[in-house]
């Protein structure tokens, strides 16, 4: 996943975001601050849920700026874009379809898929497993 974050009057920042990827410290961080098992909050992310954003927006700013605190953190919606790789929305709706899932939700993503960013090297899925 791509997280692009463009505060007004900043510069911008482009993260790449794999769940999988994430040390085990910020793990825990993101679940301490949420309050949320890991898989849930890698599906907030998704999902668009607020506090779950802005938790991966603190880990991922305090990989940059170790003393950041988490109050500092407070962005406009429009300020952070958070997208799935045309790689990443490939294999979310092979995975959907092979188990039968929701093929509303399969439609909607392939819809963002002419826009989704190019993946960089193997794609997985934007959730851990």
């Amino acid at each position: 996943m791509k997280v692009t974050y463009s505060p007004e009057g900043g510069d911008e920042q482009v993260f790449d975001y794999n769940p999988n990827k994430l040390m085990s410290v910020e793990r825990e961080a993101l679940e301490k601050r949420t309050g949320l098992p890991f898989n849930q909050v890698a599906k907030g992310i998704l999902s668009g849920h607020s506090l779950c954003r802005r938790a991966l927006l603190h880990v991922l700013l305090k990989r940059q700026h170790p003393g950041i605190a988490f109050a500092d953190v407070d962005f406009c919606w429009d300020e952070l874009k958070v997208e799935m790789t045309k790689g990443e929305i490939t294999l979310a709706v092979e995975r959907l379809r092979e188990k039968n899932g929701d093929e509303d939700l399969a439609e909607a993503m392939l819809k963002g898929y002419d826009e989704a960013p190019d993946d960089e090297g193997k794609a997985r899925l934007p959730f851990a497993v």
